[in-house]
């Protein structure tokens, strides 16, 4: 199973977060880069489409990854894309 989870990266606290296989240990390798989290500044990079696709393919973010997409108005801005996307399922 794949999972959205963070990758620490660097001597201070930056994390990468990356689509990676739960077997796999927190430094292993990832599927792909999908944005970055630094919590000293307060900054987050996400690469829209990339974090799209992985949750349609029904990857699940971890707890803390789902957090900080929602603290970034991430759910908000694709709430309608995601109700298209479940009402275009429901039809067929």
């Amino acid at each position: 199973m794949v999972k959205l989870r963070l990758k620490r990266c660097g001597r201070k606290a930056i994390y990468r977060i990356v689509a990676i296989d739960v077997r796999s240990r927190r430094e292993g390798r990832d599927l792909q880069k999908v944005g970055f989290y630094d919590p000293i500044k307060n900054q987050t990079y996400s690469n829209v489409p990339a974090i799209l696709y992985f949750l349609e393919k029904g990857v699940q973010p971890t707890r803390t990854v789902y957090d900080i997409l929602r603290k970034a108005e991430f759910f908000k801005e694709f709430q309608i894309y995601f109700d298209k996307k479940r009402k275009e399922k429901q039809e067929s």
